[in-house]
């Protein structure tokens, strides 16, 4: 006697709204029950993402296993993290305390500077700038007014970082943990690290992923590589030029990057209340020139960087709207604080595209056009091939010259 086949029922639409509701709802509750841990979570995503490309290089250029190279990079990324922490951690954020500090005292004291600068007239060569003819007192108390709480604001989150440096080091250790066992449990492939599988749609998820990985790609390696570029420039141009607080206002200068239009404007607000109030002031310029000397230069930077180097690691993969970046920074930083100005703009460009695809799919349209069917190369992977053109061209070019000297 053969067994009865089992049947399991297909559910209804009543029954599949209601299930999806429990979950939505399921998901809402965690979600504002655990929001603290939106930030770490939100980090080990982006963390095993940029850290994923490198553990793979690292275990095809040693022809090691998967295993062995995360290893040895996390090893790597822990030494790098300690010695960082050794050599300017705290002597970092006390800068940072003493620079806003600075400020919080100059704007305190901005009604008696400005009483004494209005009787004053500024020759800078053939240019001449009476201030007498301005009415500064007005100017003032409004600038105040938005400043001061925006000031004080700022002074208790480096307060509080400061303060708190053992739950910050728990939660960084945290956070490597759990992205360390995602990547070493992973096949070294990102397609292993989150799978998302729904009958019927595998190929849009395929395209989806292709997509937001393009725009988190060029963004996340490609912003990295101007912030870092612009602290090491600020770091060493800074005290060349005698400007106080100089790895303060760099670290500001490289986070400026992350924020269009205001990022930069606060950076030179803040480099040039600084030189001007500092005690001595290099070069024998006066207090304006030399404030002048030094937010000219810099802002000569930013304009090369901005033009030259940004265009050329940046391209237009993003497709954002540096108004709309600006929007959604402010925003994210609501809500997730200053990780969500550093990825406000990848996250615009993914709801950008999540919501094309959505409202395609609810008017029967195709949800990849044929416009939108060429993508923008990935700055990592270009990068790396120009990195083994570089040294393949090497290896070619050394047994020719050694083959020359064995000649001559």
């Amino acid at each position: 006697m053969q067994p009865t086949p089992t049947y399991s029922p297909n559910w209804s639409s009543t029954t599949k709204l209601l299930i999806g509701l429990i979950i939505v709802g399921i998901i809402a509750f965690f979600l504002y029950r655990f929001a603290d841990l939106i930030t770490p979570l939100l980090m080990i995503i982006i963390l095993v993402y940029l850290f994923q490309p490198a553990a793979a290089l690292l275990a095809r250029s040693l022809g090691i296993t998967w295993k062995a190279a995360v290893n040895i990079f996390y090893l790597f990324i822990v030494v790098t993290l300690i010695g960082l922490l050794t050599w300017g951690g705290v002597g970092l954020v006390q800068q940072i305390q003493s620079l806003i500090r600075s400020v919080q005292d100059i704007f305190t004291n901005l009604p008696s500077y400005v009483e004494e600068l209005s009787s004053k007239v500024f020759r800078l060569g053939p240019f001449e700038l009476d201030m007498r003819t301005l009415d500064l007192n007005a100017i003032s108390q409004q600038l105040l007014s938005y400043v001061q709480p925006l000031l004080g604001r700022t002074g208790n989150l480096v307060g509080t970082i400061a303060s708190s440096a053992a739950s910050i080091f728990g939660w960084t250790v945290f956070v490597l943990i759990v992205s360390y066992f995602i990547m070493i449990e992973s096949s070294g492939l990102r397609r292993d690290l989150f799978r998302v599988e729904i009958p019927g749609y595998t190929e849009d998820f395929t395209r989806l992923s292709r997509e937001l990985s393009r725009i988190w790609n060029a963004f996340l390696r490609g912003q990295i590589i101007i912030f870092i570029l612009a602290i090491i420039i600020y770091s060493i141009l800074l005290p060349i030029l005698g400007v106080r607080y100089a790895l303060g206002i760099a670290l500001m200068a490289g986070l400026a990057k992350f924020l269009p239009y205001i990022g930069p404007a606060i950076t030179w607000v803040v480099m040039a209340l600084v030189t001007f109030f500092q005690a001595n002031h290099p070069f024998g310029l006066s207090p304006l020139a030399y404030t002048a000397l030094v937010v000219i230069i810099t802002s000569v930077i930013d304009w090369i960087i901005d033009s030259f180097v940004t265009p050329r690691i940046m391209a237009s993969t993003l497709k954002v709207h540096p108004a709309a970046v600006l929007i959604a920074a402010i925003i994210a930083a609501n809500l997730l604080g200053l990780l969500g100005v550093v990825i406000a703009a990848p996250f615009l460009a993914s709801f950008l595209l999540l919501g094309k695809y959505i409202m395609r799919k609810m008017f029967d349209l195709d949800p990849w056009p044929e416009s939108d069917a060429v993508a923008a190369p990935m700055i990592g992977a270009e990068w790396i091939a120009r990195i083994r053109k570089l040294f393949n061209n090497r290896k070619k070019t050394l047994p020719t010259k050694e083959q020359n000297n064995g000649q001559q």
